[in-house]
C-alpha cells in the first residue's frame, strides 16, 4: 500500500522476480479495459510474464463495486494458496483495502433514479446544495466527505434513501467478516516508504509527463468514441480521465494541454494526500524503514 507514484508496482514486480508470489491489483481504475496509459497499468508484455489478478476485468461502461472487488480478491487469494504461492495485494485504492481488511457492510446496490435526482440537484443548484442535503440527513458523513466530492456524497445520500440508515451505521453492522476470518490466514500489512513531500511531488510530475509522452490524449480520444461511454461513468471519474474529458469538452484550444496538465497535477497531489490520510488512520500497519522503494529493489537484486 502507499500513495500514488511511490513505486508500489515496481516493488511488486521485483518481488515477483525473486519470490514465488501471486500479484493481485488493488486499483479501482486498472480494472477497466482500455484505460492503460492514464492508470500507469503494467504493460501487456509485463503481465504476460508476471500475471496480475483484477486487471482488465470490466469494460469502462460497466460499474465495479467494492463488493465485487472483495469477492474477486478473495477468490484470487484462495487460488494463490492452492498453487502454494504467496498472494500480494498491491495498489492505492484505500477503500478497497479497508473493505478487504475489515469486512463489508450490507450496502444496497446503485439506484439510477436516485442518482439522477442527485445529479439534477447538483446541475440546478450546485454541488453545495448536495452537500447541504447530505448534512441534513447524515451529518457525520457530511463532516467526513469533501463538499467537492460529488461521487461520495451521492453514494451516502443514495444509501440513506434506500435504507433509512446512514452509511456509517451500516458499516458498523458489517455483514461480511474481516479477511483473516474469511481466508483463514494472517494479513501482513506493509506500506511503501513515503518520500519527502517535494520528492513525491516530483515523482507525480514525472509520471504525468510520462503519461502524455505515452499517448494519454490519444487514449482519451479512443475512449470518447465508445458509443455508450460518458463522463458520468464511474471509470471516467478517475483522476486524470475526469480532467481530460472536461478539457476536451470545454477547452477552446484542445491542443493546448498545459492547463490540463496543471489540473491533473493538482488533482493527483490531492489524491496522494488523501491516500496518506487513510493510511495514517489505520493501526497495526507494518512500516518499512528503507530509504526508498528503489533501495528495497536494489537489496532484492543483491
Amino acid at each position: 500500500m502507499g500513495p500514488t507514484a511511490t513505486g508500489k508496482t515496481d516493488l511488486a514486480l521485483a518481488l515477483a522476480k525473486h519470490l514465488d508470489v501471486a500479484l493481485i491489483s488493488v486499483d479501482s481504475a486498472m480494472v477497466y479495459r482500455g484505460m492503460d496509459v492514464g492508470t500507469a497499468k503494467p504493460t501487456k508484455t509485463i503481465r504476460d510474464e508476471i500475471p496480475h489478478a483484477l486487471i482488465d476485468v470490466r469494460e469502462p461502461e460497466e460499474s465495479f463495486s467494492v463488493q465485487e472487488f472483495c469477492a474477486l480478491a478473495d477468490q484470487a487469494v484462495h487460488q494463490a494458496f492452492e498453487r502454494r504461492r504467496l498472494p500480494i495485494l498491491v495498489g492505492g485504492s484505500m477503500m478497497y483495502f479497508r473493505a478487504f481488511r475489515e469486512g463489508l457492510a450490507d450496502l444496497p446496490g446503485a439506484d439510477a433514479r436516485i442518482r439522477a435526482d442527485i445529479r439534477a440537484l447538483a446541475e440546478a443548484e450546485g454541488v453545495f446544495a448536495v452537500f447541504e442535503e447530505l448534512k441534513r440527513i447524515d451529518y457525520e458523513s457530511a463532516m467526513r466527505i469533501s463538499p467537492s466530492n460529488l461521487k461520495r456524497m451521492e453514494r451516502a445520500i443514495e444509501v440513506y434513501r434506500l435504507t433509512g440508515k446512514t452509511i456509517g451505521a451500516l458499516w458498523k453492522e458489517k455483514a461480511t467478516p474481516p479477511a483473516p476470518m474469511r481466508l483463514d490466514c494472517e494479513l501482513m500489512e506493509f506500506v511503501v516508504p513515503e518520500p519527502p513531500r517535494p520528492e513525491l511531488h516530483e515523482r507525480i510530475a514525472q509520471r504525468l509527463q510520462g503519461m502524455f509522452n505515452a499517448g494519454f490524449m490519444e487514449e482519451m480520444q479512443t475512449l470518447r468514441k465508445r458509443p455508450g461511454l460518458t463522463r458520468n461513468h464511474l471509470s471516467m471519474r478517475t483522476v486524470g480521465y475526469r480532467e481530460a474529458w472536461a478539457h476536451l469538452d470545454e477547452a477552446d484550444d484542445q491542443s493546448d494541454t498545459a492547463p490540463l496538465r496543471e489540473r491533473i497535477l493538482v488533482a493527483t497531489r490531492q489524491l496522494a494526500r488523501k491516500q496518506l490520510t487513510w493510511l495514517r488512520k489505520w493501526s497495526s500497519l507494518r512500516l518499512n524503514e528503507a530509504a526508498s522503494v528503489e533501495v528495497m529493489i536494489d537489496s532484492l537484486k543483491r
